[in-house]
This record gives C-alpha cells, sequence and structure tokens, in this order.
C-alpha cells in the first residue's frame, strides 16, 4: 500500500478516504519512470498506461498523485538528510569548540602562574644589594635562562625513533595543549559556515600557526592529501622522499627533502631537510607531525644546495581524529623559523609573519581539503565541461610556472642575460628542452609551434599605502590601462602554429577584454577565469592571427575583507581549443604586505585615477577612507612576464621585454599613487587638479537639457558659475553618467556616485560599453526605450537590476535619461540618472 503523509493530502487536494493499492510490479514500473523523469506530463503518463499493461487498471489521475506523492517523499528525505547532515557538523563543532575552551583555560591558568612567578621575581631582582657576592648571584642566575648550544642529535635508526616520539609528543603540546601562546587570527571568527578556529602565535620563536577545522573526509584520506604537499601548497617547489622507516608501533619514518619558492625576486629560496613521522594513536586518531634534521649526527645528512637559505621547520604536522557520523576533525600547526638575516631588512616582516604563514599555508591545506570533500559530496562538471580535478591542475600550473619564472632557478634551465646598465628588470632565457616541451607539442591543427625559447623579464617594487587587493582588482578589470595589445597579440601567437614575429605597431587594436567565469573556491577566495581580448580592426600582415585573443587567468586576493592581503594575478595565452594539457607560460604580478595591518580601505572607494572633477579649494576635502587611514603600509609587488620566442631574435625580444616590463612598472606606479589616500589626502602638491574647460561645459549642458525636457531644475542651486555646477553634479547623491551617441555607446563621464556604483575610474570608464551594464532584461527594456529618447528627448525606466564593471549586482529604485544637447541644440550625448541604487 502506498503511504500518503497528511500534508502531502492537504497540498495535494485528495479525498482522504480514498486508497490506492499497487503490486510490487505497478510500483516497480512507476519507479522506473520516476528515475528517468520526476514530473512527467499528461501525455507521458497517458504514454505509460498504453506501454505497461500492468497498469491499465488505474487511471491517470491517480498515477498523477503517485508522482506527486513520491515526489513529496523524496523532498521529505533529502531535507532530512540535510538536517541530519547540519546536525553531525553542528555536534562535531560543539566538540571542538569545548575543546578549545578547555585548552584556553589551561592557557590562562599557566599565564596567571607565569604572571605571579615574574612579579616575584621582579619584587626580587629589585632588592638592595647587600654585597658583591648577592650582585654575581643575579647575573649568574640570568645566564642559566640563556638557551646553550644544544649539541648535535643521533640520527642512527634508534636515535631517529627517540627523536620521532619527541617530535609527536611536542607536537601535540602545540596542537591541543599550551606549549605556544595561540590568539585568534584578525577577521577569522569560529562558526559552523566558517573555515575554521584559526590562530597564530605570540610572542614563540620563528612564525607558527594553528587551525582546527571539520572535513568531509575519512582520515586516511586527510593524511594521503596532506602530504602531497606540492598538490596543494602553491609556494611548494618540491619534495623528495629519501628514505622510508618502518617502526615497531605500525607508524613510519621518512627523510624529506623540500623546497620552497621565493615569493619575490628580492630574496633566495628555502630548502629544509627533515623528517616525517606517521603513526596511529590509542584513541584511533592519525598523526603526521615533522621536524627539521639540521643538526645531527651518524646518520643521513643533506648539505646545502647554492641558491638556497637553509630553514627550519620546528615540531609541526596534523592530528586527525575521525568524526562520528563520517569526516574528520583535524588540528593543523605550522611553525618555521624562515631564517629572516638573510633577506633584506625591509622585507623581513615576509619572513617574521605568522599571519601571511597561516594564509599561505595553513588556511591553504584546510581550504583544499574542504574543496575536495565538496567536489566529492557534489559531483558536477564546470568550466566549459571540465571537471573540478582539471581545473585545479589548471591552476597548479599557473601558479607553478609563474614561480618558476620569478626563482629562475638554473637547474631549470635558466640563465640571465647581461644588464642594459639599469638593474630595474632582470633578463632570463631558458632554452632547455623540459621548458619547451610544451611549446612544441601539435595542436588541434596539425601545425607545431615554432619557438625556440622562453624569455622572461621580471622585478620587484616597493608600494606605500596602496592597499594590494584594489590596486590587482584595478588591474584585472583594467587591462588596457597597463598593456599593450600587440604584445598580447605576439604572446598569443606564440601558442599558435608559424613562426612569431618582432611585436609592432599594428593597424589593429584590442578594444576591450569580457571576463568569462570557469571557475571559484568555495569561499570565492580565488577564482579561474578565460579571458576574451575583442579585436579591433584587422591584422593584415598576420592573417594566422584569430580576432580574438583569450587568456586563462588565475587571481586571488581581490577580496577587501578576505583575512590576509597576499593578491595575485597570473593569466597565460591559450590557444581557442583550450586543451588540459596546453602549453602555458604564465606572466602577471604579485603583491604581499609587508606588515600584519589590514587595510583601512573600503571596498567602494572610488578608484579615481584622473582627479579632474575636484575642483576649487573644497576639492581637497578628505574622504572617509583617508580619514580612517592611519600610519603606514607597505607591500612589495612582483611582476613576472613570459615570451616563446625563436632563438635568432633573442636580443630584439629581450630589449622588447625589458621595455614593456618598465612601462607596466611606470603604470603601476602612477596607478598606486592615485590610490594612495595618505598622497591624496594630505599633501598640498598631489591635490587634484582644476575640472577641464570640456567638464564644465558638460556640466552646463547637462543642467540644462535636463531643465528644457523636464521644467524643472537638476540642482538646488544654480546661481554659481561653471565650477560650482560641476561641483554639484560631482557630489549629486545620485548617480549620473553619460554615454556616446555610437553604434556602440560607451561612457563618457559620470560623476563620483556613478563612478563607484560602475566601481571604476574616469580613466577606465571609456572602456565599458552601454549594454554591458545591463542583464538581458535590462538590455531589451533599455533598446525598447533608445527610439522614445532620441524622438522625444527624455524616458523614464522602471527600477531593476543593473552590473557594475566588476559583475556585481546593483538595484535602482528607478532611473531617467534624456538627450544632452549642445549650444547648437545638436545631440551631444545621453545622460542616465540611476535613483537610489544600492548593491545587492
Amino acid at each position: 500500500m502506498m503511504a500518503v503523509t497528511s500534508s502531502c493530502k492537504d497540498k495535494l487536494g485528495m479525498d482522504s478516504g480514498k486508497y490506492v493499492r499497487y503490486t510490487p510490479e505497478q510500483v516497480e514500473a512507476l519507479e522506473r519512470l520516476y528515475h528517468e523523469c520526476p514530473k512527467p506530463s499528461s501525455l507521458r503518463r497517458q504514454q505509460l498506461i498504453r506501454e505497461c499493461p500492468i497498469l491499465s487498471n488505474i487511471e491517470p489521475k491517480q498515477i498523477k498523485v503517485w508522482f506527486q506523492n513520491r515526489r513529496c517523499r523524496e523532498k521529505q528525505r533529502k531535507e532530512s538528510s540535510r538536517l541530519q547532515a547540519v546536525n553531525r557538523k553542528l555536534t562535531a563543532m560543539n566538540k571542538l569548540l569545548m575543546e578549545e575552551n578547555d585548552r584556553l583555560q589551561k592557557q590562562v591558568s599557566q599565564l596567571v602562574y607565569e604572571n605571579s612567578f615574574f612579579r616575584q621575581q621582579t619584587q626580587t631582582a629589585a632588592l638592595p644589594a647587600t654585597d658583591n657576592n648577592s650582585c654575581e648571584s643575579v647575573v649568574t642566575s640570568g645566564q642559566q635562562n640563556l638557551t646553550p648550544q644544544r649539541p648535535p642529535r643521533d640520527a642512527s635508526p634508534a636515535g631517529l625513533l627517540s627523536l620521532a616520539e619527541e617530535t609527536l609528543t611536542e607536537f601535540l603540546s602545540k596542537a591541543t595543549g599550551t606549549a605556544v601562546e595561540w590568539v585568534q587570527m584578525p577577521g577569522m571568527k569560529p562558526g559552523p559556515d566558517s573555515i575554521g578556529i584559526i590562530a597564530i602565535s605570540h610572542g614563540c620563536s620563528g612564525v607558527a600557526s594553528r587551525a582546527c577545522g571539520l572535513v568531509g573526509l575519512e582520515p586516511t584520506r586527510v593524511a594521503e592529501i596532506l602530504k602531497d604537499r606540492p598538490s596543494w601548497f602553491r609556494d611548494c617547489r618540491t619534495v623528495d622522499v629519501l628514505n622510508v622507516m618502518s617502526t615497531g608501533t605500525g607508524g613510519t619514518i621518512e627523510l624529506l627533502y623540500m623546497q620552497l619558492y621565493a615569493p619575490t625576486t628580492l630574496a633566495p629560496a628555502r630548502d629544509f631537510w627533515l623528517m616525517r613521522y606517521t603513526s596511529v594513536m590509542e584513541d584511533g586518531s592519525l598523526v603526521v607531525c615533522e621536524r627539521s634534521l639540521n643538526n645531527t649526527q651518524n646518520g643521513p645528512s643533506m648539505p646545502p644546495v647554492q641558491t638556497f637559505v637553509r630553514a627550519d621547520i620546528l615540531p609541526s604536522g596534523y592530528l586527525i581524529r575521525p568524526c562520528e557520523g563520517g569526516g574528520s576533525i583535524i588540528h593543523i600547526v605550522d611553525h618555521m623559523d624562515l631564517e629572516p638575516w638573510s633577506v633584506p631588512e625591509v622585507l623581513r616582516p615576509l619572513y617574521e609573519s605568522s599571519t601571511l604563514l597561516s594564509q599561505r599555508t595553513t588556511m591553504a591545506a584546510l581550504r583544499h581539503l574542504r574543496q575536495i570533500s565538496q567536489e566529492i559530496s557534489h559531483p558536477t562538471v564546470t568550466g566549459w565541461g571540465r571537471r573540478p580535478a582539471a581545473l585545479r591542475a589548471l591552476g597548479q600550473r599557473l601558479s607553478k610556472g609563474f614561480n618558476e619564472a620569478v626563482n629562475g632557478f638554473t637547474d631549470e634551465g635558466w640563465s640571465m642575460l647581461e644588464s642594459d646598465g639599469i638593474d630595474d628588470v632582470t633578463i632570463l632565457v631558458n632554452s632547455s628542452p623540459s621548458k619547451l616541451m610544451g611549446a612544441n607539442l601539435s595542436y588541434a591543427n596539425g601545425f607545431p609551434s615554432m619557438s625556440s625559447a622562453v624569455l622572461c623579464a621580471k622585478a620587484s617594487m616597493l608600494l606605500q599605502n596602496v592597499p594590494p587587493s584594489i590596486l590587482l582588482r584595478f588591474l584585472r578589470e583594467h587591462r588596457s590601462e597597463w598593456a599593450d595589445s600587440g604584445i598580447d597579440a605576439y604572446s598569443a601567437a606564440a601558442v599558435k602554429a608559424g613562426p612569431c614575429s618582432i611585436p609592432v605597431t599594428r593597424t589593429g587594436s584590442f578594444g576591450g577584454q569580457i571576463i568569462l567565469p570557469l571557475a571559484h573556491t568555495i569561499e570565492h577566495e580565488e577564482f579561474m577565469e578565460v579571458i576574451r581580448l575583442e579585436s579591433i580592426g584587422h591584422y593584415q600582415d598576420d592573417m594566422i592571427m584569430p580576432g580574438d585573443i583569450f587568456l586563462l587567468q588565475l587571481c586571488n586576493g581581490v577580496d577587501d575583507n578576505a583575512v590576509g592581503t597576499c593578491a595575485e594575478l597570473m593569466f597565460a595565452p591559450i590557444d581557442a581549443s583550450f586543451a588540459d594539457d596546453a602549453p602555458l607560460l604564465p606572466s602577471g604580478f604579485r603583491i604581499i604586505p609587508l606588515d600584519s595591518k589590514s587595510d583601512a580601505s573600503s571596498p567602494n572607494r572610488t578608484l579615481d585615477l584622473a582627479s579632474t572633477l575636484e575642483v576649487g579649494p573644497a576639492g581637497s576635502r578628505p574622504t572617509g577612507d583617508h580619514s580612517k587611514s592611519s600610519g603606514s603600509t607597505k607591500s612589495v609587488m612582483t611582476i613576472a612576464f613570459q615570451f616563446a620566442f625563436e632563438i635568432h631574435l633573442q636580443e630584439n625580444i629581450a630589449a622588447m621585454a625589458r621595455q614593456y616590463v618598465r612601462s607596466i612598472i611606470s603604470s603601476v606606479q602612477r596607478v598606486a599613487l592615485a590610490l594612495s589616500p595618505s598622497r591624496i589626502g594630505s599633501l598640498p602638491g598631489l591635490r587634484s587638479p582644476p575640472g577641464t574647460p570640456e567638464a564644465h561645459t558638460l556640466a552646463r549642458w547637462i543642467c540644462q537639457s535636463y531643465r528644457f525636457f523636464f521644467g524643472v531644475e537638476l540642482l538646488k542651486s544654480v546661481s554659481g558659475g561653471s565650477e560650482s555646477i560641476l561641483k554639484e553634479i560631482w557630489d549629486h547623491l545620485d548617480a549620473l553618467m553619460c554615454c556616446s551617441l555610437k553604434a556602440l555607446p560607451v561612457f563618457t563621464f559620470a560623476n563620483e556616485a556613478g563612478l563607484d556604483m560602475l566601481e571604476t575610474t574616469l580613466v577606465a570608464l571609456q572602456d565599458i560599453t552601454l549594454e554591458k551594464i545591463f542583464d538581458d532584461n535590462g538590455r531589451k527594456a533599455l533598446f525598447s526605450e533608445l527610439p522614445q529618447i532620441m524622438q522625444q528627448g527624455f524616458a523614464c525606466l522602471q527600477g531593476g537590476i543593473c552590473l557594475s564593471s566588476m559583475g556585481r549586482p546593483i538595484s535602482y529604485e528607478r532611473a531617467v535619461a534624456w538627450k544632452v544637447l549642445n549650444e547648437e541644440e545638436d545631440a551631444h550625448c545621453i545622460c542616465f540618472m540611476f535613483i537610489n541604487w544600492s548593491f545587492v
């Protein structure tokens, strides 16, 4: 008998006194159809009755009720499963928080004890000395507190086993005990939807980070993923397992050699000689702990490697406990001494920041585990038919290729070219077969690439008072401000068939970019996209070039609210076929903060690079963001661009690359100067210049045309001159923006509210077309009103949704549009005013 709940009966309008009995064969036939089509149409249900004789005695209406009830039960089952999963997660999180609370209570007790001890010691030391012996005893006691140089540790098999057990104890005391004073990482609050409990060290040697969280993977799978460090740690170049030894308790000891990339061209890379110990505890928890073996004897050793600085990993690792109902509770501890003495003093914060270690290592591990768990529980095909694993592999290739370019290791075939007398840009060349293996593959069209070498131009620069996220967001959204279309075309030709010529000025150009989303992580802190550079004009001298150019791009750190402010933008030209094994020559930018202060700037701050509308003495008024910024923030920006070329063109390509990177540096400096709140708001010499005469004239035309068509004034006061009119339009609360009267209308002017709404600048405003800020429905409504605007002179638009240049949805209550007439009463442009707008 089919069971029907009362709620379903009420919803479906069934007679509660009627029941329909189905035989097992009938239920089986209905279930088969349900799995094929959960909601069959009336014709499909009648067809089912005709095709299945066993259903001939059932009315179509009864079959319709069966499917309705079946969908109702399926919905209830899914909701019940979801609630059970949420309950298990909350239970595990509650257990984790209780354990964390117990640990914090122990830490508070220890701090109280230490405080009273040090207070007693201070009082004792403050007593007046009665004789020389007392003074000597004080000095001696102070010397006894100094940490003596430890003798070499025994690295024989027995010694390694003893060291492994010692490492396990020290790691557990950090993960669940009070060996390190942990403080909550700024901006990270634990909760059921958070990544976990994130903490950084306070007052310990080196840099340390700790994380606790829940992942939907079994402990053995978690350990397997975390051991494969290069798969999730982007800064890890290689991990070589040189020796494996089993212990009597079922554990394993591994001797590893690991290399990490340098994040910038101004510092050497790091390497580690370490031991990793894997064991299972009595409660079933899996532990993977490790430490460096830099001071050992009677066993294997690793001599220093040229161009690397040997750093230390203090007892660190992973505690993985099985969770009731599936999944794991994981504790991660990363504790390193990165030898900051080996880098210039200005860069030492990079190697002394526990926050940066947490962002790039500890949190990266947790995020990777959560991403894998999400992909397993909800398998999907995204990003142009690619599975998440394939997209992750592409992201890793982009990051690895960029890191290789930044570091330029000689064992990979890189060699440095002589400088041109100015050492701001470094040029490297690589013609090794391994580097060119991808570039010589045949493509879908059957023609091989003709490039025989790769050239890299790289540089690093220090930035002052510039939020990395805002700067990188500008570089991503407004490529035309710094990129050269001819060099983009040359880079794209390197992944095409046929030889590559030296980039020169061409008759064609690239008018704008279209961002095509490809994939993103769970928390949207990183996303991959395809950039299409639209071609305008024709390339008569290069017929094999396509009309558009495509770039594969990886971006992270553009969200101002994200924890950690390291920002990266990496991209590589791709062939239209976009094969998984296509050759990639990544280029891009990396911006890393040199202090732990968070950006005080708002993500909605206007990126006003031109600043031509701030007029008169009031033009230098400080904005709210400027007043929030206090002190000085520094960051280091690394730029690296790679080019495939034919070896006989090396000298010409090197000169081109050197000049190109210098032009990018100049563009970045100009953008950074405009984005620097302290510079714009406080230095009189860098205040915005007065508005141009063209801007004054346009402001007057806007107001006159509004009065002509609507019969009312746009501004409250129009008694002043052109400067005051421009000032009032600039400060108008509603978003005002003008677009040209061309076949493809583009914006030519916007006031401050308009720039905030579009999330752009006056310089980049002309890259935005009118149709790009509307969705499909908005475009249809706009195009239907355009004839009325041109004929009648104005139109009122209903409220709706539009998009900023970053793709963020914006709601507005209503909008008005009118023709802006010049002195001869000819149409100069169309002005739009969006009233009561806000980000959704």
